[in-house]
């Protein structure tokens, strides 16, 4: 609702204005009114105003004043003037204010409301310009230092957006921290944004995961570590009840170990699984630890697991964990402990490669091993929650949660989502009636057909809009949409901003 003030020094035109028209449609709320310019100023400086209602005539501060004074709190204010005096200096002074009308008394109702709702009209654009406009560019932070802190950028290319974005990364050291909530991250991330704001040593972006990333670059390292760890643990307060992780990766140097902090903050977070009684988790604290351990995760060849993984060998990879647990009983000193922290470690790649390969997460199904560590008393049991979980994991690769025919017609929507689909022609195709098709879709996937067909076809338009140098026409046709209106629509609603915009963000 748009927020209007009233200034006057006759209380019959007060009266008769709050009357005559019907402010909740004009989409309108009368905040105040004052029978000065003096009291309307004090008034205006105490609350929001987005459209002053003013005569220009008034006892100890006049119209035209009032306006001048009233712009240095709000310098978009939109401004009507009222006026008994048909006077050439007075509307010259007044349209040299940029006010949106001069009207005189008696005020005729029509003007009056056609010039206010030309006032609300431009201030909805304005205010959606400028959302748009703040998106675009949290966009552009959040693709920019993504890319950076992964090694996806040149740095040339990114020292030229981060002066354009104004990023405070002129130090020596910077620390990173990630913010992770099971929901309502994005909705928070302004928040957090908000609150960290004052501080210009500080950089908050949303990376590709949707965690919420803080970065903290100073002179001095151990300053930088210190005043971090304050500002998580206040924004924690802040944040009580939201279930909120913070993992903090080491104090690193500019410019080149920034993406080591980054990578150390993100990979800390999986270890909430080992430590659920903490709240944050400092990576260079987990690294201490680990050097007073007799034999350390470098025993295992982790890249060896990872390709059994991606490679869906179940029978190898059961075999390479059985030699494995064979080598560490062998390995002199060893105590349980060490035993039980290489089983945790590898709980965390094993969740971690799952993630990579499906970019989703499956937490649960790990419990029953997470707690299985935790109660072993002997090799054996350790082996086996180990052995489990490499089965686990290979399953979900192997034999995804989805029944066949959904399975069938994602299949079937991920290499033809260009031509022209719809549940009857698919259900005509697989043999199945198109209302149960469509349960059935709705029901595994979380959202219906048509949702999902839109968000996979927007989704392969940003690649194309990244990847070539087609025109927006070509690319909506590439995607499916024969109409290009229709594919504007829907580029908007998911991603934020047109794709025009989103291509000039690249």
């Amino acid at each position: 609702m748009v927020r209007l003030f009233l200034a006057d020094d006759e209380p019959f035109i007060i009266e008769g204005l709050y009357d005559i028209i019907d402010w909740a449609e004009a989409e309108l709320e009368i905040v105040g009114h004052a029978s000065n310019g003096q009291k309307a100023l004090e008034a205006i400086r105490n609350t929001t105003v987005d459209i002053l209602l003013t005569d220009i005539s008034m006892p100890v501060m006049d119209g035209l004043e009032l306006i001048r004074q009233a712009r240095t709190v709000y310098p978009d204010l939109k401004v009507v003037v009222l006026s008994g005096y048909n006077e050439f200096s007075y509307l010259k002074e007044a349209m040299m204010l940029g006010i949106e009308n001069y009207l005189l008394k008696p005020v005729n109702i029509q003007e009056l409301k056609a010039t206010l709702r030309n006032a609300v009209e431009k201030l909805n654009t304005t205010n959606e310009t400028r959302l748009v406009q703040a998106y675009s560019k949290q966009i552009l932070k959040d693709n920019t230092l993504h890319r950076w802190l992964t090694d996806q950028i040149a740095p040339q290319e990114f020292y030229e957006r981060a002066d354009l974005l104004g990023l405070n990364l002129d130090c020596e050291f910077i620390a990173a921290s990630v913010l992770r909530m099971p929901s309502g991250a994005a909705e928070k991330f302004e928040f957090v944004a908000g609150r960290v704001e004052p501080y210009s040593w500080i950089t908050a972006f949303f990376d590709m995961d949707g965690d919420i990333v803080l970065l903290a670059a100073m002179d001095n390292a151990d300053r930088c570590r210190e005043q971090l760890v304050d500002l998580l643990r206040q924004l924690q307060s802040d944040l009580q009840g939201r279930q909120l992780r913070i993992s903090v990766g080491s104090v690193a140097q500019l410019p080149d170990q920034a993406g080591r902090s980054y990578a150390e903050a993100k990979k800390a977070q999986e270890y909430f699984w080992i430590y659920p009684e903490l709240q944050m988790i400092d990576y260079s604290e987990l690294e201490k630890s680990r050097s007073k351990q007799k034999v350390d995760f470098s025993i295992i060849d982790w890249p060896a697991y990872a390709k059994l993984i991606v490679a869906r060998d179940q029978e190898q990879l059961r075999q390479q964990i059985q030699s494995d647990f064979r080598r560490l009983q062998a390995q002199p000193g060893i105590t349980p402990h060490d035993f039980q922290t290489i089983a945790f470690e590898m709980l965390v790649h094993f969740t971690l490669e799952l993630k990579a390969i499906r970019h989703t997460e499956e937490l649960d199904a790990y419990h029953d091993a997470f707690h299985q560590i935790r109660s072993a008393v002997t090799p054996e049991q350790l082996e086996a929650a180990i052995l489990g979980i490499a089965d686990t994991t290979i399953g979900f690769l192997v034999s995804d949660v989805r029944s066949p025919i959904v399975q069938q017609v994602l299949k079937y929507i991920h290499q033809a989502y260009a031509e022209e689909l719809s549940l009857k022609m698919l259900g005509a195709h697989f043999h199945i009636h198109p209302v149960y098709l469509g349960q059935l879709f709705h029901k595994e996937m979380n959202e219906t057909f048509t949702e999902y067909m839109n968000r996979y076809r927007v989704e392969k338009a940003k690649e194309l809009l990244k990847t070539t140098t087609l025109k927006v026409q070509g690319i909506a046709k590439d995607v499916g949409y024969s109409e290009v209106g229709y594919f504007y629509k829907q580029f908007k609603k998911y991603v934020g901003i047109s794709p025009t915009d989103y291509r000039g963000l690249l």
